[in-house]
């Protein structure tokens, strides 16, 4: 009980809201368009975006759209795969279940353990609810498994968790779409399957978590699927290649840190090349994406000009075809540092690490809503319009 209240008590009612100020108000739909939630992968620190939807949540703003990567891929089925009033409740149980034994948790606040006991407790014995070790596979590197075994772990338990926790079967009728992506192991290709298309199952959602070399590949419609953070760990693209465009407000969760601190240890330069790796160049994605949006809309801009006998050609309108005159909104929340962060932190699922990441994620959003940036005016010419979440000055994680 005590691992439960740890973590159902991060945030919200009664709950540790980390210094942030009251829960946000129920609010009128935002009109900026679809609600859009984009959540990266990354392990433990998929928490933070728990947070994200528990404030969202409960100022009663749903998401029309959850797409995600990895852990991001397992909170996004969570949402989309139930009714709005189970979801905080479902998501909450999911984290309960994979969290350590919190008395893990109290020795890894003796100095002389640290997080290496309990990360070696994860290791070595998997976390229930989630992955168990594969014995055949600690048999020796050059061992043949079947390819869809070939794993240093067996997700069998988060198979079993998910479909406790999601309803698979009558996702579609809870009216909120899917699209979970993973990386083709033959051919390197991402590839994001989405619940417009067809129906998604618990084996779409684990594909697209299955990490090598720890987890083995799943297998969908005969080709096997890693997870998609092996190609691109932030999925917002799929926002922006989506057809037909529209208007949208885009909740994009960044759980690793584009910017940090120059390493001065091999310790250091290994959380470091982390968070470069599968942040996935989330910066220049955006510049990119802004700058393509900015040239659709001029392209809308130029046809309109042209004489209405010119447009009625089909050569004039299948290059007006490129331009569109939708407005994007994308609000990035960034998961902070904490303080005793290292390389393993992904891998750090005790029950206060889990508590820290929600707290951070729910006030992080609370202080977005509140502030609803994407209600003030904007030059319409641009299309596609970036709001940072900050913390206020003189606050910082632990």
């Amino acid at each position: 009980m005590d691992k439960l209240r740890s973590i159902s008590n991060t945030s919200g009612k009664g709950g540790d809201k980390s210094g942030s100020a009251d829960a946000p108000k129920s609010r009128k739909r935002p009109e900026a368009g679809q609600i859009v939630l984009v959540l990266q992968g990354g392990g433990a620190l998929g928490a933070y975006q728990g947070g994200v939807y528990e404030a969202m949540h409960e100022a009663g703003i749903e998401p029309d759209w959850v797409i995600g990567i990895s852990i991001g891929a397992i909170n996004a089925g969570l949402i989309a795969g139930n009714a709005p009033e189970d979801r905080l409740g479902r998501l909450k149980e999911f984290w309960q279940r994979i969290a350590q034994d919190p008395a893990l948790d109290f020795m890894s606040g003796l100095p002389w353990i640290g997080r290496s006991l309990p990360n070696w407790s994860t290791i070595t014995n998997g976390l229930g609810g989630f992955f168990k070790p594969n014995p055949l596979a600690f048999l020796g590197m050059q061992t043949r498994l079947a390819p869809d075994a070939a794993g240093y772990y067996s997700t069998r338990p988060l198979e079993m968790t998910l479909n406790e926790l999601v309803d698979f079967e009558g996702m579609n009728k809870y009216g909120v779409r899917l699209t979970v992506g993973a990386a083709n192991v033959r051919t390197s290709e991402m590839r994001y399957f989405d619940s417009r298309e067809t129906a998604l199952t618990v084996r779409h959602v684990m594909a697209s978590g299955a990490l090598p070399p720890a987890f083995p590949a799943v297998r969908i419609d005969g080709e096997l699927y890693w997870d998609g953070g092996v190609l691109s760990n932030t999925p917002v693209e799929a926002v922006f290649d989506d057809n037909p465009r529209r208007n949208s407000l885009i909740f994009a969760v960044h759980v690793w840190n584009p910017k940090g601190d120059e390493p001065e240890s091999i310790w250091q330069v290994m959380n470091r090349q982390k968070d470069i790796q599968y942040s996935s160049r989330a910066v220049s994605h955006i510049a990119r994406q802004k700058q393509i949006h900015k040239l659709r809309h001029i392209i809308a801009d130029l046809a309109g000009m042209l004489p209405e006998e010119q447009r009625k050609s089909a050569a004039i309108r299948a290059l007006a075809g490129y331009g569109c005159v939708t407005q994007m909104h994308v609000v990035r929340l960034l998961a902070p540092q904490l303080g005793n962060e290292d390389h393993t932190k992904d891998i750090d699922f005790s029950p206060s690490g889990i508590k820290a990441r929600w707290s951070a994620g729910y006030a992080d959003t609370m202080r977005i809503l509140e502030e609803a940036p994407w209600e003030k005016e904007v030059d319409a010419l641009e299309g596609f319009h970036l709001h940072e979440s900050t913390p206020p000055l003189g606050t910082a994680a632990g």
